[in-house]
């Protein structure tokens, strides 16, 4: 629009001006109070007000605190005609020394301009630095003189939040006349207009900082209780930060994964967030399982490890055996045999007892492997300890006893592992006592899905998991992603006290005969290979040892 005569048409050009730039204000609020990067706010706050003020250039300083004296660093700083950006999403760090709010002796520094708006929470308009009084410019002269630069007007506005307390300054230089492109002073639209964006911006500000410390406080919690795990045993404790990690592999990986079944799997970052949440809480009912049962490294072991007993009683049979013969040989004479009997008979005895002491030995010996979890006991061993406990001792009362107690005989006799089938119910309790645990818990829009992520990854695609018994097409793909994760670092972590961690290629055959067998989603494993996701874990989690060479075409249920 142009100039009609007697100004009418400046006039109309000037308010058509203001309006347009109140809008560009409100789009800018709305969009300051969407952004969740702390980083991309603060550049988006000093971009958005060069563009209302017109402004060359611009810097933006939040309030801190070290050693007690506070001060203003430096985030962003933009200056068009010179190409300077720094700080903020550039990757550039802005390399200028904090400006300190007093000096050495605890005076206020009011000379410096950006000191003075923080200090006082005044707005200051200056329309040529190089003539204003009162504050210095003298670092403003030279990086003038220095860039060959002309600093001339500046606009200083304190960022102040909810309960008035200033929080930072944003300071724009040179406001550039659109009309003429003349470096021209910040019009009092320009200062209202800024201290608009700047009340707005600290708030936003401050809501994005309280979201995130909530948000840290609230991981805090979790790394607690995490820890609280970690305590009571460090092995499960490994478990629940190694499984999130995975989970977030194969997650971005399938959301990366362009072909197949899940190639329509798309995460924002709230969902990211979400699945985070859920994987660090997937085994937090793991604080209510006790730890003897948690730590079980042997099939005899409870607060201790009761083999030891039963070393106590083979060594009781031992001497048992050694009285026994002694006994005999001291009864000899009165049997009325001649001395190359008693020599014969003797020898027989001695030889018994020896032969005795070697059964006992290899008896020891063979409870002592037992003892130790494997994958497969036959039921010949299984017979064989039932065969040992049948033994006779004497007791430490004195009475005649078996020489293992059915107890131990129902943990020797454990097909695989370590647990029986009442212990591995209470391991198995934990995933019924993470969903109550978070269950309980309000959560938040964007969060509403952890219980269903994090309580799903002991359930099987054919339906025979736990503890709800899902199948496939009724369960989340996030869930199906954690059941993956949670098999695969079972498999392969090498702090267990039951087991070495296995090898990619061992790990990857028993994960593809449960693809087979129905147990994980086969897309899912599918991705799990073709993107390699096992081998990106294998290089931050696993020892050198574990990483052999993978045949991908001789993985069970796996198509290239």
């Amino acid at each position: 629009m142009t100039a009609e005569p007697g100004g009418q048409g400046l006039k109309v050009q000037t308010v058509d001006d203001l309006f347009r730039r109140l809008e560009q204000l409100n789009e800018i609020g709305a969009s300051l109070s969407a952004e969740r990067d702390i980083n991309r706010l603060l550049e988006s706050i000093l971009l958005a007000a060069k563009v209302i003020t017109r402004a060359d250039g611009g810097t933006l300083y939040l309030l801190t605190e070290e050693e007690g004296s506070p001060r203003l660093k430096f985030e962003i700083v933009r200056t068009d005609s010179l190409s300077i950006a720094m700080g903020g999403t550039t990757g550039n760090p802005v390399p200028f020394y904090p400006i300190h709010l007093h000096d050495k002796e605890g005076q206020p520094n009011k000379q410096m301009v950006v000191a003075y708006a923080a200090l006082t929470g005044k707005t200051v308009n200056i329309a040529d630095a190089y003539v204003e009084e009162g504050f210095d410019f003298s670092g403003t002269r030279n990086f003038d003189k220095k860039l060959g630069y002309r600093s001339k007007s500046f606009l200083t506005v304190p960022m102040k939040n909810h309960e008035n307390e200033i929080i930072g300054v944003l300071q724009l230089i040179n406001s550039v006349d659109p009309s003429k492109g003349e470096i021209v002073a910040f019009s009092n639209a320009d200062q209202r207009l800024a201290e608009s964006l700047a009340s707005q911006a600290a708030i936003a500000l401050t809501n994005r900082q309280l979201i995130n410390q909530l948000e840290a406080l609230f991981e805090s919690f979790i790394a607690m209780i995490n820890t609280a795990i970690d305590e009571k045993s460090p092995y499960t404790g490994g478990h629940c930060q190694r499984v999130p990690e995975l989970t977030m592999m194969l997650a971005e990986a399938v959301n990366e994964s362009k072909q197949g079944a899940l190639m329509d799997f798309d995460m924002s970052d709230k969902d990211r967030y979400e699945l985070k949440i859920a994987g660090l809480l997937h085994d937090c009912g793991k604080v209510t399982t006790p730890v003897h049962v948690v730590d079980k490294a042997t099939k005899l072991e409870l607060i201790f490890d009761r083999i030891h007993l039963i070393d106590t009683r083979f060594e009781v049979l031992k001497r048992d055996a050694e009285i026994e013969m002694l006994k005999a040989i001291a009864s000899l004479p009165q049997q009325g045999l001649d001395e190359l009997s008693m020599r014969e008979r003797t020898n027989q005895l001695e030889q018994a007892y020896k032969a005795r002491l070697r059964q006992f030995d290899q008896d020891r010996e063979f409870l002592r492997k037992c003892n130790i979890g494997g994958e497969f006991m036959p039921a010949e061993a299984q017979e064989h300890v039932k065969t040992i406990a049948g033994y006779k001792w004497l007791d430490q009362s004195g009475n005649t006893a078996h020489f293992l107690t059915d107890d131990e005989v129902l943990n020797l006799c454990i097909p695989r592992g370590t647990l029986t089938d009442k212990e591995r119910e209470i391991i198995n309790y934990h995933i019924v006592a993470t969903i109550k645990m978070l269950e309980a818990l309000p959560w938040p829009k964007h969060l509403r899905h952890v219980p269903e992520y994090a309580g799903g990854h002991h359930e099987r695609m054919d339906g025979k998991g736990y503890p709800r018994g899902l199948k496939r097409d009724e369960m989340s793909v996030q869930a199906r992603v954690m059941g993956i994760a949670d098999i695969f670092e079972a498999l392969t972590a090498r702090d267990r006290p039951y087991k070495k961690g296995k090898t990619l290629t061992e790990s990857l055959q028993i994960l593809g005969k449960f693809k087979e067998g129905g147990h994980i989603d086969p897309d899912l494993f599918d991705v799990f290979i073709r993107q390699k996701v096992y081998l990106r874990y294998a290089e931050q989690f696993l020892d050198a040892n574990q990483i052999d060479r993978v045949d991908e075409s001789k993985i069970p249920g796996y198509s290239p």
